[in-house]
This record gives structure tokens, sequence and C-alpha cells, in this order.
């Protein structure tokens, strides 16, 4: 990327939460944690003092599919941002006493979720849209099941999943391909690993859609909150799906911003509402819809109603000519400003690679948005429009009479 003088790297295991076994629920986000408290060369804080003793910044993030250690320095840096996360992901100590501090740090993280009722309302929401498949389960795990899980199970999905084999990388900002590898390469070699230059990664999931059995209906989660949380929802299409573009044109009109029609009818309209959008996701083999709103619990069934409303009314009339061109130009330019991001940039390369195994240069992805008609937009409304819809309420309602349904 030139004119950077930053690189943002990201080393991808692709596995999360979906993966874990029985007995093993929450342990890829513990192993995150962990790999932060030391390896046989670096203890916590020697790993923190490296990025902050040249201003850089490192992190990691847990997904349903995907697990990534990254770090934003100076280019300068780089190859001691390498060999740092390398040490991190071949020779994590894993310290008893280390893992009981930090199952106390994530007991505490996942209180300060509960606290969340629109968090609440999301993993409510994603449980029962995909019902028993693996997706459906909540990144962090339960309490109960933090408390429960031992040493031994972390360490098994350490050794079972962190491997030459399961590795990704990608990188973004000032750096030089060629150089990057080679990098890599010693930063890997040094921390242990053999690497075997003939090798192939191991196969991709299989990207055949899922049978996913949703849980429609409503569920109230009775909180003493001051205003409903409410989510409205099916299933969506999968990361393969060659409609992704036309899902992503439908959400922007749909409630992808403040002049979108969620926006403009439950909030500019009728006052209802400070906040409503719509969202999806798309993993391998299964994905989701939803739209969302936080209103007072006194016109939380009239806000439910207008929420399912306006999908059924896409569905039914489609979308102007108008509200295309703007959706399109929407997306074209927040794709843009996006990728002038090293972060963001290092960050679809990386999902591009778990999915597909394909990237999309900016020319090729603004085209399939531009290509995008108005009658494949109503057809996919119609399709979400059809399913069986799962509704999910968190505020101070007992049941559906006190909801007013």
């Amino acid at each position: 990327m030139p004119g950077q003088r930053s690189t943002t790297v990201g080393f991808w295991v692709p596995v999360g939460s979906r993966d874990e076994e029985a007995g093993h629920y929450g342990s890829t986000h513990f192993l995150e944690h962990l790999l932060f408290k030391g390896t046989s060369k670096r203890t916590a804080l020697e790993i923190a003092q490296s990025f902050d003793a040249v201003g850089g910044e490192s992190n990691a993030a847990t997904a349903k599919e995907s697990t990534c250690y990254y770090a934003r320095v100076l280019d300068t840096d780089l190859p001691m941002a390498l060999e740092v996360i390398a040490d991190m992901v071949t020779s994590a100590v894993i310290d008893p006493h280390e893992l009981e501090q930090e199952r106390g740090v994530i007991i505490e993280e996942l209180a300060m979720d509960a606290d969340d009722a629109t968090d609440v309302a999301h993993e409510r929401f994603v449980a029962r849209v995909m019902g028993d498949h693996p997706l459906g389960r909540p990144i962090g795990g339960s309490p109960e099941e933090i408390m429960e899980i031992s040493r031994e199970a972390v360490m098994e999905h350490y050794r079972a999943h962190y491997r030459p084999s399961e590795l990704i990388i990608t990188a973004a900002g000032s750096l030089n391909h060629d150089e990057l590898c080679t990098m890599v390469l010693n930063a890997l070699t040094e921390a242990g690993w053999e690497l075997d230059p003939l090798a192939v990664p191991e196969p991709r999931r299989n990207p055949e859609p899922a049978q996913v059995v949703s849980n429609p209906g409503l569920e109230i989660i009775n909180r003493p909150v001051e205003q409903a949380n409410i989510i409205v929802g099916c299933t969506g299409i999968t990361g393969h799906d060659q409609r992704r573009q036309i899902l992503a044109v439908l959400n922007a009109v749909l409630g992808g911003g403040m002049s979108s029609r969620l926006f403009q009818e439950i909030r500019e309209k009728r006052g209802l509402v400070y906040s409503t959008y719509s969202f999806s996701a798309a993993y391998t083999d299964a994905g989701y819809f939803g739209m969302y709103a936080g209103c007072a619990p006194a016109k939380a069934s009239e806000v439910i109603g207008l929420l399912g409303a306006e999908l059924d009314r896409m569905a039914a009339e489609g979308i102007t000519e108008a509200e295309l061109v703007q959706a399109k130009g929407q997306l074209a330019g927040g794709t843009v400003l996006a990728l002038e991001d090293p972060g963001s940039r290092m960050s679809r390369l990386g999902r591009a690679e778990m999915i597909t195994g394909e990237f999309q240069d900016i020319d090729e992805a603004l085209a399939r948005v531009h290509a995008v008609t108005r009658e494949q937009v109503q057809d996919l409304a119609k399709e979400l429009a059809s399913k069986q819809r799962v509704i999910t309420v968190v505020g101070p309602f007992e049941n559906e009479e006190a909801l007013g349904l």
C-alpha cells in the first residue's frame, strides 16, 4: 500500500467456537487469552513490552470459524512483530497458575456481556436461528463451561489446531511480498516449527450448505432494563453463495444507514426508536439475517410488527431505482474507504482465504456490486420473507401478554 509507513499482520488459525468438542466448549476463546501469557522464551510482560516499546499494537479475536492474532507496527518493526507472534502461536506455555487467573478474567468478560441487553439479544437470536448447528453456540462459552474446562482440554485444542498446515498469514501496509514470506518462514523456523516446502494446506471446510433447523417463534428474556431490545430474522446465505453482493444491497436499502427504510419508517416517521438496523452473517455452510430495534417496552409489539412489515414490503414491492443506485454507491464507497486501512485489508484477505480461497480485487468486487439488479434484490427478499422467523426480545416482560402480543 504506497504511502503507508506501518504494516498490519495477522496470524489466522482457521478454528473457532464451532469446531469445539463437548467438554471443550470455550477452549478457543480461552486459548486466545492464554497465548499472551507467556512462551518458553518470553513472559507475558515481555510480550507486551515488545509492542509497547515501539508504539505498536497487538491483540487477538476469536470468531465462530477462526482465531486471529494480529499486530500493527512500523514497517521497520515488522520482523519483531512476526517473531513475537510466531513464538506465541508455536510455543505457548499455558501455565496452570496463569490459566486459573485468566479463568476469572473470562468469567468477568462473560458477565459484562450478560449485562448488555443488546449483546444478549444478539447471542440468543443466533442460538435460536442456528438451532443445533455448532454456529449457534456462543463464542466465549458459558460461565459453567469456563469453570469446568481443564488445562488438558485447552492443551488438546492447542496441539490439534495450531499447526503449520492450518496457519494462514495475511498482511497489508508497507511491505514487500517476497520479503514478508522470507521473514515469516524465518520466524516460524526459529520458533521451532519444521516446515515442509512441499506441504499443502489442510482442506477447507465443506462448502455444501448445511440443513439448519431453526427454533422459530418468540423468545422473551426478562430483564429489568429501560429499553426492549428486539431482533427479528431468519437463516440467510453462506459465504460461498454468489448472491453475497445482492444481500449487501438488500441490507443497505433495508437497514444500512440513516436513509434506510427501517430508520426512516421506525425512527424518523414514527419516533419509536433511537437505533434500528439490519445485519447479516455468512459462514462456510450457513448464515443468518436479522433486523434490530431498541424501543420503549410499551412500543415493543408495534416495533416487532414494523420490522417484519418492512421486509415483507420489500418482498412484495421490490426497491426503487433510486434506492438501488444509492445502495451501490454506499457499498462502493465503504469498500474503497475500508481498503485504505491496512487492518481492514488484512482482515479481508484472511477471511477470503479461509472461506473460499479466492480474493476479489477492488475492481472485481465493485463490478459485482454494480451488476446487482432490482429484480435480484426482490427475489432474495422474497426468499428471506418466506422463511420461518425467529423473534428475540430482551426486556421487562414476563410473558407474551406483558409484551402485548
